[in-house]
C-alpha cells in the first residue's frame, strides 16, 4: 500500500511539473473593421453618450478587447475598435459582434464621428446632443 502511494504522488507531482512548464498562448492586439453603427438619439449635455457597433470576426481567434476613442476637438471624434487575436487551433468560421462603445459626455450640438478600419477606410456618423 506504501509503495501505491508513493507511486501515485509522484506521478501527481510529474504531472504538475508538466502543467507548470506550459506556456500561455500569445494573443497580439489589432484594429478591426466594423461593419455597421447605430446612433441612438436623445442625448443631453448630462447624459453619456454611447453607440453600438457590429461587424464579423475572422474566426475564433478573435475576442473583442476595447475601442479607443479620441476627440479630435470638441465636435469631432474618432473611434478604433481593438480586438485580441490568440495563436493556436481556431474555429475557421465567421464570427459577428455587436458591442456597445461608450464615448463619454458631449457639449450642445452637432458631433461627427469616424469609426476607422484597420484598412484605411472608415464610417462616419453624426449625433445631435441638445
Amino acid at each position: 500500500m506504501k509503495l501505491f502511494a508513493v507511486c501515485f504522488a509522484m506521478l501527481i507531482g510529474m504531472n504538475s511539473m508538466a502543467f507548470a512548464g506550459q506556456v500561455a498562448p500569445v494573443e497580439r492586439e489589432v484594429q478591426i473593421g466594423i461593419s455597421g453603427v447605430y446612433v441612438p438619439g436623445g442625448f443631453d449635455s448630462g447624459s453619456d453618450v454611447f453607440v453600438v457597433v457590429n461587424g464579423v470576426f475572422q474566426n475564433g481567434c478573435y475576442k473583442w478587447k476595447r475601442a479607443d476613442v479620441v476627440n479630435k476637438d470638441n465636435y469631432n471624434h474618432v473611434v478604433k475598435s481593438v480586438a485580441s487575436v490568440s495563436e493556436g487551433m481556431c474555429i475557421m468560421v465567421l464570427i459577428p459582434f455587436q458591442k456597445e462603445v461608450r464615448l463619454g459626455k458631449f457639449a450642445p450640438g452637432k458631433h461627427t464621428l469616424r469609426f476607422e478600419n484597420g484598412d484605411g477606410t472608415y464610417l462616419e456618423k453624426s449625433v445631435n446632443i441638445e
